[in-house]
């Protein structure tokens, strides 16, 4: 090999047979449908993720069960790798929507009484807590028997 002032050896690692993937370039390989398909498809001229996304169309059917354990069945459409995030999903989806909206009331109730300082001294005397207690029990009587 013929060595000049400033060159960098390169080793070559494997046979000259086996070319280097251009760096410029992305192989994606997804099955983006529920269903299998029938034959292969070969699909040219798809040059970004976009165009993957409106040439397939993915959707998905989802099952889930609400409190009462009765099933809830979902769709959801995907235009873009953005929308297999959260926000985006429960955007689509009316019963993640109304998830989300009680887990964010039930962490504002519970900065709210983390934060008072009146009820973490009374649910410290024990005579305080239990009247609370009693309470909010007849509280969740009264809405019981109301709804």
């Amino acid at each position: 090999m013929n060595y000049e002032i400033g060159g960098n050896e390169v080793k070559i690692d494997a046979s000259e047979a086996i070319a280097d993937i251009p760096e410029n370039r992305t192989l994606i390989i997804e099955k983006l449908t529920d269903e299998d398909p029938v034959q292969p498809e070969v699909v040219d001229n798809l040059n970004t993720i976009e165009d993957v996304f409106a040439h397939f169309k993915p959707q998905v059917e989802v099952d889930f069960e609400n409190v009462e354990g009765q099933p809830v069945k979902e769709g959801f459409c995907f235009a873009n790798v953005g929308d297999f995030e959260v926000d985006k999903l429960t955007l689509q989806s009316s019963f993640l929507n109304g998830l989300d909206g009680e887990g964010k009331t039930y962490e504002s109730m519970i900065k709210q009484l983390r934060s008072n300082k009146v009820l973490q001294r009374a649910l410290e005397n024990p005579d305080a807590k239990a009247a609370f207690m009693e309470a909010l029990q007849q509280l969740v009587n009264e809405l019981d028997t109301n709804i």
